[in-house]
């Protein structure tokens, strides 16, 4: 991987306007700067442990495990401040964004979390905080809004294209163009140009670090499967890293089914980056749909495409039915409500317990967020079936 120039093999890259080359190259320099720094991972460290809620435990869902005939393990992002492995993320942007004497961070959100993570930095730290959501996700998500006005932040709909993840990013680009000087965009996955991919991924690799360590502490070895939902795939990204260099470690993506970028789609440039993108056969961009707010986005981060194309990771899908019905698995068996982005990779095991998951294998999800927010629009869809 070619990380000094922002590639993942033949992905990644920094594909953005004129107006934005200068913003990428110095964020690049202040990131690597920063990161080489003992001083500020520590700070980095020390304020996930006593803001954030980290180290997140690791739980054994034996109920789960019974039924499944698997040995399922969860990765409990869930119990992060916030409510989401999105704390991880904002909190090393905001201390980066403070280092580069910026007093502003604009952000993107689709399902919520991480708006509401940056706001919550942003309050933190005491720096301004507008953050852009698809009027569709303002709608569905509206408690999260309300969670974001309530730390401070600017809530801006986004009233273009599907209204959803893709049109609040590009809002947010288009933004960060006319304020660079004073504001950082705090990107809240593995994707867009060089170094955000890099940066994100970095800044979340505490989950699998932590993960790997638990694993072998705890569960007694290293999983056979790590299993994480994938939209941008920050969370994938940050457990994965964790076992990456384990050959025995099998590696598993799951989409949402009405996009998939990484099953469905075929290389291409969306946000600034090459990666697999979902398009007709004119070039444009089809909208992709899931029922949760988190994925319905028509890319995936370039080290995912990466994975993907080398064999190191395997990418599956998930349909709604079958999200709702692991949301309601999980919730009765083990007692934990799942966001329904999280619900992706729980229905990935329930779907393929003895068939691509052998009886008895060790597996390890990352739950990466929890389903307060999701409830009233759970009830909702429920009550239609």
């Amino acid at each position: 991987m070619d990380l000094a120039h922002g590639h993942f093999g033949e992905f990644g890259g920094q594909y953005v306007p004129e107006a934005l080359m200068g913003a990428c190259a110095e964020l690049s320099v202040a990131f690597h700067d920063a990161w080489s720094d003992q001083e500020f991972r520590d700070e980095f460290s020390h304020v996930l442990a006593e803001f954030g809620g980290r180290p997140t435990p690791i739980s054994y869902c034996a109920r789960l495990s019974q039924e499944t005939g698997l040995e399922v393990w969860l990765k409990r992002e869930d119990l992060a401040h916030t409510g989401s492995h999105k704390i991880n993320n904002v909190v090393g942007q905001a201390l980066l964004t403070a280092r580069m004497g910026k007093k502003r961070m604009i952000a993107e959100t689709g399902a919520g979390q991480h708006g509401v993570a940056s706001a919550t930095a942003a309050a933190r730290f005491g720096l301004e905080c507008t953050v852009f959501m698809g009027e569709v996700d303002t709608i569905r998500q509206s408690l999260n809004v309300f969670r974001m006005e309530l730390l401070g932040a600017t809530v801006v709909p986004v009233l273009s294209g599907s209204k959803t993840l893709k049109d609040a990013v590009n809002e947010a680009m288009r933004e960060w163009v006319t304020c660079v000087d004073d504001t950082h965009y705090c990107l809240g996955s593995v994707m867009g140009p060089h170094p955000f991919p890099e940066m994100v991924r970095t800044f979340q690799s505490v989950i699998g670090v932590e993960s790997r360590r638990q694993m072998l502490d705890i569960a007694g070895g290293l999983p056979d499967v790590v299993i994480a939902c994938v939209g941008g795939g920050s969370n994938a990204a940050g457990i994965f890293s964790g076992f990456e260099k384990d050959a025995s470690v099998k590696l598993v993506g799951v989409e949402a089914a009405g996009g998939a970028a990484v099953s469905n789609g075929k290389p291409g440039i969306l946000h600034g980056m090459r990666t697999y993108i979902l398009d007709d056969a004119d070039g444009q961009i089809i909208e992709a749909h899931s029922i949760s707010a988190g994925l319905d986005y028509p890319g995936v981060g370039p080290e995912h495409a990466a994975w993907s194309s080398t064999g190191r990771a395997d990418y599956s899908t998930a349909h709604d039915d079958e999200v709702l019905d692991a949301v309601v698995k999980l919730s009765q068996l083990e007692g934990i409500i799942p966001a329904l982005e999280s619900a992706h990779a729980i229905a990935y095991v329930l779907r393929e317990a003895g068939r691509e998951l052998p009886r008895g294998s060790r597996v390890l999800v990352n739950l990466s967020g929890r389903g307060d927010k999701d409830v009233a629009q759970i009830r909702e869809v429920l009550a239609a079936r």
